[in-house]
């Protein structure tokens, strides 16, 4: 009876919410109200007993969201509603059985000042103290609830101003215990100086503190309730030439991650890239050290997550490149990129006909130097200042490293390839669990269009991964038969051939479908999927293997 209520109030929230905004349309005198939804479901089956897939009790689990925003003049205001009935397998079990308006707002702008009450989400500079975002593919979503001022006094000078608590799943504001107040200012030289306005040379600066307070009963260690971190940057740009860096500081933040220790936390970030036509180069560098920000100390895994730490690595699309990605280590690596584009002319030696693109990326990330405070003490030993680092020095064990190379070709009218080629290392224990080891991978992949007629396209996709560690040697083939832009169907299969238990030498085969028609989409999909990792933008949960039926609806209005 409980459980029915609830719903009832769930509902009856959504039908107020939305009479609310039609109201506020005929009230306000017009405006416009748009959105969008989307819903995912899958039918769990089991699958052979070697198989180790995960079937619930309910079998059937499915998640969704629905986003309502009125739009009038310089008046914005929304909500969105999501439901987890029951989450799929692999989300967060705070999600679990939950269905609310966990995210809502009014936003209001007059003459450079812009106030947002509610949700919102906003990130300060590069991130390194101060990013929400939502990333719903890994049930990640920190929006922030509270009050959020920007303002722009004049031409090229930029104010923002946030205080409130994240969110955690459907737990209400009241039992977050985290606290957060930021300001981030920003200036735009050629933009706010009359004079500079034509130079050649732009220049932007800007600057970020962010603070979070949390009461603390712990008796074991003595905490900071209030720990702050601030942030400088630079960006300056001249002709095709950019380059920008960001340096952070946090002080000391003892913590569930870190161990409880007492040492302050260092982030750096440094871009350069060159680019014209035909031709782009990226040069990126950071270190990190103990930036591990959080408004529950105690908060595990990827939870309330206040500041975002990018990864210098390539986020690879492909199936078998993907199985072992890199994620951020906050309490501590040292990483270097480089990306070089180039495009060979047509009908040139290597360009041929059409020409030829050549992308090569290369990334590599270490340890710190971590030193003992003195002889007595171990690094990173609890209740204290944990260790000592040499800003400019690179520990000796390796994280992630990944060289790859892409090709792409367009041979004749109706045919082109893209040709790919990497090689990995991932060290498991730092990115996984320890025990796991180190991962040396080769992958090769072969991608192929074929162009039927000018609507229809056939898409071939042929990989190998090839490794004597984990499961060893994987292969995979794929082919998509497309009517644009209405229809698709494909089938794909990984096998794991190389598995030295044969019992596990398995077939992952998938079948789908999907159909288009303005702003909607269906798609369904029937197979089976993997257990490992999955990772976006250096956030990573696992993935559990599953088999069965699933089924995909999105729209826009």
């Amino acid at each position: 009876m409980k459980t029915k209520n609830i719903k009832r109030s769930f509902a009856l929230a959504v039908a107020i919410a939305i009479s609310t905004l039609g109201s506020m349309a005929q009230t306000l005198g017009g405006g416009s109200i748009h959105g969008n939804f989307e819903a995912n479901g899958q039918y769990y089956m089991p699958a052979s007993k070697y198989y180790a897939d995960s079937v619930p009790n309910e079998k059937m689990l499915g998640a969704g969201f629905a986003n309502f925003i009125y739009a009038n003049d310089n008046f914005s205001a929304g909500f969105r509603y999501e439901t987890y009935m029951n989450s799929l397998l692999g989300f967060p079990q705070g999600y679990s059985n939950n269905s609310g308006i966990p995210y809502r707002f009014i936003t209001y702008k007059n003459e450079g000042l812009e106030v947002t009450a509610g949700n919102f989400y906003e990130q300060f500079g590069s991130g390194l103290i101060y990013r929400t975002y939502e990333e719903r593919g890994l049930g990640y979503d920190n929006a922030m609830e509270g009050l959020r001022i920007k303002y722009s006094p004049v031409n090229g000078v930029y104010f923002k101003g946030i205080i409130g608590k994240e969110r955690l799943y459907f737990n209400a504001i009241y039992t977050i215990p985290g606290l957060v107040r930021g300001f981030d200012g920003e200036v735009n030289l050629n933009e706010a100086i009359s004079s500079w306005a034509e130079h050649k040379t732009k220049i932007i600066i800007g600057g970020s503190f962010v603070s979070k307070y949390q009461t603390s009963n712990d008796p074991f260690h003595v905490l900071p309730v209030n720990v702050g971190a601030s942030a400088g940057r630079l960006n300056i740009i001249r002709g095709n030439l950019n380059l920008s860096g960001e340096y952070a500081y946090k002080i000391n933040d003892p913590s569930a991650s870190n161990g409880y220790i007492y040492k302050d936390g260092q982030a750096l970030l440094v871009n350069a890239n060159y680019s014209k036509k035909g031709f782009g180069i990226t040069l990126s560098a950071e270190r990190v050290d103990n930036m591990d920000f959080r408004a529950d100390r105690n908060a595990k895994q990827i939870d309330q997550m206040i500041n975002f730490l990018p990864v210098l690595a390539k986020q690879h699309t492909y199936a078998l490149a993907a199985f072992y990605p890199y994620a951020s280590q906050a309490n501590g690596e040292m990483g270097v990129q480089a990306e070089l584009f180039y495009i060979f002319k047509p009908n040139t030696f290597l360009g041929g006909k059409y020409g030829t693109n050549i992308d090569v990326n290369y990334s590599q990330t270490q340890s710190i130097d971590r030193q003992q405070i003195n002889s007595s003490t171990a690094v990173g030993k609890e209740n204290t200042k944990g260790y000592t680092s040499n800003f400019f020095k690179i520990g000796k064990e390796v994280y992630f490293h990944d060289i790859n190379m892409e090709v792409t070709k367009k041979v004749s009218k109706t045919f082109k390839f893209v040709a790919t080629y990497m090689n990995i290392i991932c060290n498991r224990d730092i990115t996984v669990a320890p025990g796991d080891g180190t991962v040396n991978a080769q992958v090769a992949v072969l991608e192929m269009f074929f162009k039927v007629t000018d609507k229809k396209t056939i898409r071939t996709e042929m990989q190998h991964l090839s490794t004597m560690q984990d499961q060893k040697n994987w292969a995979m083939g794929l082919i998509e038969y497309t009517i644009a832009p209405h229809l698709y169907v494909a089938a794909l299969d990984l096998y794991n051939y190389g598995n030295p238990d044969k019992n596990y030498q398995l077939h992952y085969p998938n079948l789908s479908a999907g159909f288009t028609k303005n702003a909607n989409r269906f798609a369904i999909g029937y197979g089976k999927q993997r257990a490992g990792i999955f990772c976006v933008g250096g956030l990573c949960r696992q993935v559990p293997a599953s088999n069965g039926i699933t089924l995909s609806i999105t729209s826009s209005f």
